[in-house]
């Protein structure tokens, strides 16, 4: 299966896809890892762009055929990656499930965004003005959604595998 995890910065997202691939023994793909490893590299010398998640698309492909589960983690906010991913899962002739993490609090969300530490040496975190205004589309399909305010991870992964298909 192929769990494809989407939010804004600092809603939770990380944190709650982390879990639920420990907890399932799942390949664990971050996009931020992937792009921060691209701008470190010596021979790039442009914007990324897409080429963080075409190389996780990549990935989470191999390891699907592998008959591995595998969690994407991404802002994935356009629909455009998000059909692009549920494209890797029929590909892979897998289930893929789409999770939304979002925090209904915007005091709670800024706070989150403006006191939080970077965990991949080198990643700028976008800033409280940078994360209201980006662009994010709304989803077109059904998805889970999980809302973090005031809840724990626990129960949002909890959540998630409760609401994930059998």
């Amino acid at each position: 299966m192929l769990i494809i995890f989407g939010g804004l910065p600092g809603t939770g997202k990380t944190t709650i896809a982390r879990e639920l691939a420990r907890q399932l023994g799942a390949i664990y793909v971050r996009i931020d890892s992937i792009e921060q490893a691209i701008r470190d590299s010596e021979t790039v010398n442009q914007p990324v762009n897409d080429t963080g998640y075409r190389v996780a698309y990549a990935i989470a492909e191999d390891n699907l055929r592998l008959g591995r589960t595998v969690i994407s983690d991404s802002v994935n906010p356009i629909q455009l990656s998000r059909d692009a991913w549920i494209d890797v899962a029929h590909r892979a002739q897998v289930r893929a499930a789409e999770v939304e993490v979002i925090c209904s609090d915007p005091q709670q969300h800024r706070q989150r965004v403006e006191t939080r530490s970077a965990d991949i040496n080198g990643l700028r975190l976008p800033t409280w003005e940078e994360v209201i205004s980006r662009e994010y589309q709304p989803w077109g399909r059904k998805h889970i959604v999980i809302d973090t305010t005031g809840r724990s991870v626990a129960e949002s992964v909890e959540e998630i595998r409760e609401a994930l298909p059998k």
